[in-house]
């Protein structure tokens, strides 16, 4: 498990194309679906202590703004055959045992990670109605092992900000979590920077 900090993609930047299979559908959720709306796209996988740590948290909070009119997607890009514990089956179960109410995609190629400079699990990026990147950074301080508990108060002081028409958030944390686990020779330039 390397500690790995999010790349800190650059505010203002349109949210990039996917178009990704949901397992417990079996439909493809793509990113047009959403035109409109303000999206919530979060990096994340099944077996992650740091994904772990705030997925009830995270389920909750997306719940809370998914009423709101924030779309909310989850995308696990891991290579499965080295992490089976993130095989699509795994990702149907973990939809039913933590009552996810968003899409939880399933990125295979890796191509959609690399388009967000996606680096860790959870890697966070919530976009603005035109799709605009608004934030990215740290669900909270709660890392596994810190005891500090898991709220989700930074992205949910940029969810409050973002709806009330404010300006991006001057201080925007990294997240930190584990790497994605890139399939061997898929590692993008950015990998280990």
């Amino acid at each position: 498990m390397a500690r790995t900090p999010s790349t800190m993609l650059e505010l203002g930047t349109d949210a990039p194309d996917f178009a990704l299979p949901e397992p417990a559908t079996g439909r493809v959720v793509a990113k047009q679906d959403f035109n409109g709306k303000p999206l919530l796209v979060a990096f994340i996988c099944n077996h992650c202590p740091y994904v772990i740590l705030i997925r009830e948290v995270f389920a909750q909070l997306a719940k809370d703004y998914q009423q709101r009119g924030v779309a909310v997607v989850a995308i696990n890009a891991n290579d499965v055959a080295n992490y089976p514990d993130d095989s699509p089956a795994k990702m149907v179960e973990e939809v039913q045992n933590h009552a996810y109410t968003f899409p939880y995609l399933y990125d295979e190629t890796q191509a959609v990670a690399k388009a967000y400079q996606a680096a860790c699990t959870p890697d966070l990026y919530l976009f603005d109605a035109q799709h605009k990147l608004y934030y990215r950074g740290q669900f909270d301080a709660a890392r596994p092992g810190n005891a500090v508990p898991a709220t989700g108060s930074d992205l949910r002081q940029a969810l409050e900000q973002m709806l009330d028409g404010a300006s991006p958030p001057d201080a925007q944390t990294p997240s930190l979590g584990c790497n994605i686990k890139w399939k061997a020779g898929n590692e993008p330039d950015y990998y280990g920077h």
